[in-house]
């Protein structure tokens, strides 16, 4: 099945809702008509935050478009996830339109692009986004103006929910790095205190390369990034649940309908951790997820740990699923990106961890303990691979396992305060991924 608006054919959609029941229609499209293409390998895509159905489309036109030229014999065929993620318009994504050109840009308040996105990521919340939009206009000059915003976030994104979807949002089988209520600091802690550090690190970052910022920002100029947190919190655990109760069922189905289908997953950002957590969901007779690339993947280094080296008591949510793969897991990071290299760890650290956040070693500070997969690739996974981009596509990669591949040589554009995180639509990450998957 073609799609006019994809580069590639033949691609199919496959939409997720939020509890991971998928669009059957769609699949049942995809079922019926995928024996009969002569599909080998299937490369399933899932988008990640800052994605509507409309620039998720866009990224796998782009991503997908040098796979026919780099893989010519291949026959390959092609599916896009859909599922229900945020959009924040001031996140410029590179080779995509400038926010400017959309009406939304930079600033402590929400445009409308914005809110429209929150009312979407969490219907039957309008009255709780109205009042945090006021609020970040108006800036509430006392300090329970700004614990009033931390009460109405923590609304918005049900930060304790029903049931056991909560789950879905951890990183490690012992919960190591959240509060003691088992919620990342930012929601146990003062809220004038997180903003007030989210408001010291975008200044950090903004400073001269080489220079810190000393003036101390006002508390109100972190009350948007500690609401973007937030809603990337409600996305994390999307994902998760997305990736065990829906795309993994789905990949069996695949295997079932198409026997000897090598079916290879692909997830940038949060679509990583929905990738993963999809090895969680698969039947246990599957073997047929040949290869899994992950694309600047927001969540914990430590996943897939089978102990955590701060806390051998504790070990990844994700320990030995790598095992499903019937081939390697390819983790590409970046340097450059900074939503995962200063503010994914900020908002995961502990609430009574008191290391201050200033000063030239942020990164580093938080990064060895609350670091996400895109910034520096898998960790304390014994075996795992690392190496350059030019080494990854000079030289067969490793046919199981853990594989990081540094790919600042091409992940490297954007401003603040994501930086790179979504400059991933490069012929090289393709490239990576044929290599993964074995794909000639």
């Amino acid at each position: 099945m073609a799609d006019p608006g994809v580069s590639v054919a033949p691609y199919w959609e496959l939409t997720f809702d939020a509890d991971g029941d998928v669009d059957g229609p769609q699949q049942d499209r995809l079922l019926a008509a995928l024996p009969a293409t002569g599909v080998r390998d299937l490369i399933v895509f899932a988008h990640g935050w800052n994605n509507d159905r409309s620039t998720a489309t866009r990224l796998y036109s782009g991503f997908f478009a040098p796979i026919p030229r780099l893989a010519p014999a291949a026959r390959i065929g092609y599916v896009g996830l859909v599922w229900p993620s945020m959009l924040f318009c001031d996140e410029p994504i590179p080779d995509f339109p400038h926010p400017a050109a959309t009406g939304c840009g930079p600033g402590p308040a929400l445009d409308q692009d914005t809110r429209r996105a929150l009312l979407a990521a969490f219907p039957g919340r309008a009255a709780v986004v109205e009042r945090l939009a006021r609020m970040l206009e108006r800036h509430p000059r006392d300090e329970a103006g700004l614990e009033e915003f931390g009460r109405l976030v923590r609304l918005l994104v049900e930060v304790e929910p029903s049931g056991a979807a909560g789950r879905f949002a951890a990183d490690t089988a012992d919960t190591a790095d959240a509060a003691p209520d088992g919620l990342p600091g930012m929601f146990t802690r003062p809220t004038a205190a997180v903003c007030g550090e989210f408001a010291e690190a975008r200044a950090q970052l903004e400073a001269p390369v080489g220079q810190e910022a000393f003036s101390l920002p006002n508390p109100w100029e972190g009350a948007k990034e500690l609401l973007r947190q937030a809603t990337y919190y409600a996305m994390k655990r999307r994902a998760g649940t997305v990736g065990e109760r829906g795309l993994g069922p789905a990949v069996g189905r695949l295997a079932d309908a198409a026997p000897g289908l090598r079916v290879h997953l692909v997830g940038h950002s949060f679509g990583g951790r929905l990738v993963s957590f999809a090895l969680r969901g698969l039947p246990a007779r599957v073997r047929a997820v040949k290869s899994v690339t992950l694309l600047q993947g927001a969540f914990s280094h430590y996943a897939f740990a089978a102990r955590l080296p701060d806390d051998p008591s504790a070990g990844g949510v994700l320990q030995g699923q790598e095992r499903r793969i019937d081939g390697p897991l390819v983790c590409c990071c970046s340097r450059f990106d900074t939503a995962l290299g200063t503010f994914y760890p900020l908002a995961s650290r502990l609430a009574d961890d008191d290391r201050s956040l200033l000063g030239p070693g942020i990164g580093a500070l938080l990064g060895a303990r609350w670091g996400a997969m895109g910034h520096d690739g898998v960790q304390a996974v014994p075996g795992t691979r690392t190496c350059t981009l030019a080494d990854a596509l000079g030289s067969p990669l490793p046919t199981s396992g853990c594989v990081n591949v540094d790919a600042s040589a091409v992940v490297r554009l954007g401003g603040l305060p994501s930086g790179a995180h979504s400059d991933i639509v490069h012929p090289e990450l393709a490239r990576v991924v044929l290599a993964a998957g074995r794909i000639r």
